[in-house]
């Protein structure tokens, strides 16, 4: 049987994959939300068990909006002016990270935003390629290629398997995690000589060290590992369990019956918000919560029965506002015993 061309290009990049399993992939955005913000850099360095570097990859990358203030994310207003599309690097990222275990910080937002970017890239090609077809008069023109969304073989998210191994951490940056590790980084605390280096080298140090926290993170204890099949968009961009996502759009069976009295059962349409600060898979709490016919919230509000959080000295975010609002926390172990439990109002 004759090799191809594609066939030999194919069996070459298999072999890079299986050289380097993974891929590390660090981001630059103008915001936190991928339905409301763009990327403007992105940098991914493919690597091996023994933690030797594959093939390194860094791009600056022009949305053609507004690139956002320059102390977020590093980059001047001329400097994403010469940036490339997103279209023009996405076969280099698939490239990359097709096949490959691709370590993250945050896998919400930083797979949202390769997500939300590779989408739209696709979209904006697929338009272009309808309008060249309604064309008369102008002969054949070559249809637009930009690649797909990226295709790893899984998505291992350094921050959530802190979460999930009760690292304590005073920042919840990389840098913070990587000392609590013992990790050698520098404070995640901003500083005036850090502000005037390059972005390419913050980022790239940045993706060095992620390489660095996901070998100390997975001697530590349990991986945070999701397959990018299991995950889909909120209204946010965000990548989300299907579980939770389902659960954000769930209706509310139930009326609300107020805040949670510690001491006294739940009661079915209870308002539960998961804190971040929890070692129990989110995914298997907030399955609880709808089995239980309570009903999930991602957002803390004034309508918020209880908060399920581990954490109960130095609070912070969600746990911190219930705190504030008089809001219970329950920790994961006893909420779970607590869904067993749970009334209706009548029997509350």
């Amino acid at each position: 049987m004759t090799m191809t061309n594609g066939d030999t290009e194919q069996d070459a990049l298999a072999a890079e994959v299986t050289e380097f399993p993974f891929a590390a992939v660090t981001i630059q955005a103008t915001g936190i939300h991928p339905s409301t913000a763009r990327l403007v850099a992105v940098d991914v360095l493919t690597f091996n068990e023994d933690g030797e570097i594959g093939e390194e990859f860094h791009a600056v990358l022009n949305p053609g909006s507004d690139p956002g203030p320059h102390h977020y994310h590093g980059l001047t207003h001329e400097e994403v002016a010469e940036g490339q599309r997103f279209s023009q690097v996405l076969r280099t990222l698939n490239r990359l990270i097709d096949g490959r275990t691709i370590v993250v910080h945050n896998a919400p937002r930083v797979w949202g935003f390769i997500v939300s970017e590779a989408r739209r890239a696709m979209n904006a090609a697929a338009r272009t390629n309808r309008s060249r077809g309604r064309g008369r008069g102008r002969g054949r023109r070559r249809r637009q290629r930009v690649g797909h969304v990226p295709k790893p073989a899984a998505i291992v998210d350094t921050l959530a398997s802190a979460r999930r191994q009760q690292i304590p951490l005073e920042d919840t940056r990389l840098a913070g995690l990587a000392l609590a590790l013992k990790v050698e980084a520098e404070s995640p605390v901003a500083t005036v000589e850090r502000a005037r280096q390059p972005e390419h080298e913050t980022t790239r140090e940045t993706n060095d060290i992620l390489i660095d926290v996901f070998f100390a993170i997975r001697d530590n204890g349990e991986l945070s590992t999701t397959l990018p099949a299991d995950l889909r968009a909120d209204r946010f961009g965000l990548q989300r369990s299907h579980i939770r996502v389902d659960a954000m759009e769930a209706p509310r069976p139930h009326p609300n019956p107020g805040v949670h009295v510690i001491g006294r059962n739940l009661v079915r349409g209870m308002e539960v918000v998961v804190a971040p600060e929890v070692e129990v898979d989110p995914d298997v709490l907030i399955e609880a919560t709808l089995k239980a016919e309570l009903v999930y919230s991602e957002k803390l509000t004034r309508t918020t029965s209880l908060v399920v959080c581990n954490e109960t000295t130095d609070l912070r975010g969600k746990a911190m506002h219930a705190a504030r609002k008089g809001i219970p926390l329950l920790a994961d172990t006893a909420f779970l015993d607590a869904v067993s439990r749970v009334q209706n109002r009548a029997g509350r």
